[in-house]
């Protein structure tokens, strides 16, 4: 196991474990001091058992989002690190480091598929320690593939995206093939990072990142429907989600190195 793994894992056990209510208080509320933390939408932070509940947190009021089919919304509180057009089959991890996109897909997806994303659009969403950690799905449509990808847990922020060549790559990643009404496809892709214990996801629980077990998983789904801004899970921590659309489906509004919230519009879907 490496480095990365066990640092994560240990953190994920001191996160999840419930101390007596008064230890738990102080931890959360300084948690919450130290970082900043906005609790207007969510609960006191003396209501969470544990440090991992206080970061997977839930809205106490569902947010008001764009539900028509005009527009993708952000699937999380998070920062616009990178977005574009992929040249040819290379997007780029941050200004000056491509990487590829058959990589990143490994594999698993079909030609098909893969030759519909080569020279389309991908943004990148970088989630804080401190922000929301749940993420949605920006679109209506079918889910037909999950891929889990264990691997390390390199830290994702932004120094280290700028030294760490292909680190979307050598991380853990969770792979989401989504087709919509008019057969297009697009991708969501949930990177894992140093001490994000687990990825989850509420429809798929066979998931378990962050495990001994290195082999690739392949799930398949028949009639997987997902609506927008429906919750699809959460990181227990910050980390990465990116997106990756296939060629003339969309326009990028233009985002980078910007403040996004889960249900803000990123991309105009083109008619």
């Amino acid at each position: 196991m490496h480095i990365t793994n066990k640092i994560s894992r240990a953190f994920g056990k001191f996160a999840s474990f419930h101390f007596p209510k008064p230890i738990q208080n102080i931890i959360n509320y300084s948690y919450v001091k130290l970082l900043g933390l906005n609790m207007n939408e969510f609960y006191s932070p003396s209501s969470y058992k544990s440090l991992n509940e206080l970061f997977t947190r839930e809205l106490k009021v569902p947010r008001h989002i764009d539900t028509s089919l005009d527009n993708f919304i952000s699937p999380a509180d998070s920062f616009v690190t990178e977005l574009g057009r992929l040249d040819n089959d290379r997007l780029l991890q941050i200004k000056g480091m491509s990487y590829s996109v058959k990589e990143l897909l490994t594999e698993h997806i079909s030609t098909d598929n893969l030759s519909k994303v080569i020279n389309g659009e991908f943004m990148n969403f970088y989630l804080s320690p401190k922000d929301y950690h749940r993420y949605h799905s920006s679109y209506y449509a079918k889910v037909t593939k999950l891929i889990h990808v264990p691997a390390k847990l390199y830290p994702v922020n932004k120094p280290y995206l700028k030294k760490e060549q292909d680190l979307f790559i050598k991380n853990e990643r969770v792979i989401i093939e989504c087709i919509t009404d008019e057969d297009k496809v697009f991708y969501m892709i949930f990177v894992g990072a140093l001490n994000v214990g687990e990825m989850v996801f509420t429809f798929e629980p066979r998931v378990e990142t962050n495990r001994d077990d290195k082999n690739i998983k392949v799930y398949e789904y028949e009639d997987l429907h997902i609506s927008k801004g429906e919750c699809l899970g959460y990181f227990k921590m910050g980390s990465t989600v990116l997106m990756v659309w296939e060629k003339d489906f969309v326009n990028l509004n233009n985002l980078l190195n910007t403040k996004v919230s889960f249900g803000t519009i990123v991309a105009e879907v083109l008619s």
